[in-house]
């Protein structure tokens, strides 16, 4: 059944299976308008709390090991190159949750322990340019300042990492794009319960909201501004 959750990426496939993602898209991948600039961007990582990291926990996604190396190197490469990166975390009460407690008759609360995010994320994760939002919603920009964060930062373009794909991250990619930032969404390094969910959001994203891309093809973006100076 489609519900059922896969360990589509794994440390040894990740590489390999996010170009093949990408080549898969191609057919419904509009021509883009812009090319990444690192001058102007900002790192977004989206809800990498243990509720999806930790095995133990009711809805732990079996991929999102495989993306915390990707998520970790962006994050050291944007911090290195002065550059905002911005943590959400999804925190619900029984007021905020709206329809996400309906729908999924569960929530994200202050007091588990779940909520935490990733060990492995954090270490080292420490400075004056990483920022951690608290988040209600799917959409990382629903009443969280997040876009105030970004226009006073001057940020043009927003690189999304995290999970899960199809729901937060990829609602928060359309959303990016409505209010007129240019979209970098990184395969490798973002997460959901299924293959067929992952590259769904993929072809959608291709299509009308953003540039589907591997983190290591941003961090080179990086390198090559830095051998240019």
């Amino acid at each position: 059944m489609i519900m059922n959750k896969e360990r589509y990426f794994t440390k040894h496939n990740l590489s390999g299976k996010a170009r093949s993602m990408i080549r898969r898209a191609v057919p419904y991948r509009k021509k883009h308008p812009f090319l990444f600039d690192p001058g102007s961007s900002a790192l977004l990582v989206i809800d990498m709390q243990r509720y999806f990291t930790d095995s133990n926990s009711h809805a732990f996604l079996p991929s999102a090991p495989a993306i915390i190396k990707p998520v970790k190197k962006l994050m050291a490469v944007f911090q290195k190159n002065r550059r905002p990166v911005i943590i959400t975390r999804h925190i619900n009460t029984g007021k905020n949750a709206k329809m996400l407690s309906r729908w999924w008759n569960d929530m994200i609360t202050e007091k588990s322990t779940l909520s935490a995010l990733a060990p492995a994320l954090t270490v080292g994760a420490t400075g004056r340019r990483i920022q951690v939002i608290t988040k209600t919603q799917y959409d990382a920009f629903y009443r969280t300042g997040l876009s105030g964060i970004l226009r006073k930062k001057r940020v043009k373009q927003l690189v999304i990492t995290g999970v899960m794909t199809n729901l937060c991250c990829e609602t928060t990619a359309r959303s990016a794009f409505v209010r007129g930032f240019e979209v970098f969404f990184a395969v490798d390094a973002t997460a959901t319960q299924n293959e067929d969910f992952h590259m769904a959001t993929i072809r959608n994203l291709a299509h009308g909201f953003a540039v589907c891309v591997r983190a290591v093809e941003i961090i080179d973006a990086f390198i090559s501004l830095k051998r240019k100076r």
